[in-house]
């Protein structure tokens, strides 16, 4: 099975060379590796260009925001899995998608995913959080439960038959997607109990407005897809982060 990888990024000077040799180096063969840039001003693009040889495709130009990149970066892609690592995220090992591909293989899957660790931005063996995914169970969602994104592999084939990510959402549109796809069209997912991504702190959604506003498109995920919110997600939820701060390095298996 051929893969895509997607980054998508706006001003990642910093940050941008660790993403790519991350995806580079993976010991899996049949990657094709999409970088789509907003239209960076800051050396984003000197440091792509570089690499520009050992990079499937390069698209640049302005977007409205972040999900409308990744929708450009799937519909270009002619991988049979999607997966997308954003600019300031690393793969933990070489190794990563060539055991999620057969990991999905070998159960027949949708889509698979991992687990995930929060590192310091400047020091990125600095881990800050775990979040450890866990097995999905049906109704999951409703109840606070979510994955992280960026560990998330799925089949193209789930994109053209249930839609892309839903650009009017501007910080939870990856939620709407998995929600859309694992609780309202039950596609078949599995998970590899692996740490196989490790993301800076920061972000949009991790500052007090981005907090606010992602909630609200969560409960907006819910009723676009007519499933209903349990009143316990938003309780549920905070204890989960709260918890993921208390886990230990030794229970990290990288």
């Amino acid at each position: 099975m051929s893969v895509s990888i997607i980054t998508v990024c706006l001003n990642s000077a910093g940050t941008i060379e660790n993403t790519i040799n991350s995806v580079l180096s993976q010991n899996y063969k049949d990657i094709e590796y999409i970088v789509v840039d907003g239209g960076s001003t800051d050396g984003t693009l000197d440091i792509i260009n570089s690499y520009r040889n050992e990079i499937a495709k390069v698209i640049s130009e302005p977007d409205n925001g972040i999900y409308e990149a990744m929708n450009k970066g799937i519909k270009s892609s002619t991988g049979d899995i999607i997966a997308t690592l954003n600019s300031d995220d690393v793969y933990t090992d070489h190794t990563v998608v060539s055991r999620i591909i057969e990991f999905m293989k070998s159960n027949s899957l949708d889509a698979a995913y991992g687990d995930l660790v929060y590192v310091d931005r400047n020091r990125a063996d600095d881990v800050t959080r775990f979040w450890k995914a866990g097995k999905y169970k049906k109704g999951a969602f409703r109840y606070g439960w979510i994955l992280p994104h960026p560990t998330f592999f799925c089949r193209k084939e789930i994109f053209e038959r249930f839609g892309y990510f839903n650009d009017e959402l501007q910080v939870a549109a990856d939620f709407e997607l998995m929600l859309r796809f694992i609780e309202k069209h039950n596609i078949k997912v599995g998970y590899l109990p692996k740490v196989i991504v490790k993301m800076r702190k920061g972000g949009k959604a991790n500052v007090v407005r981005g907090i606010i506003r992602g909630n609200l498109e969560i409960m907006r995920s819910f009723r676009l897809n007519d499933v209903r919110l349990s009143p316990w997600f938003f309780f549920y939820r905070p204890i989960t982060k709260i918890l993921q701060l208390f886990a230990r390095p030794g229970q990290i298996k990288l």
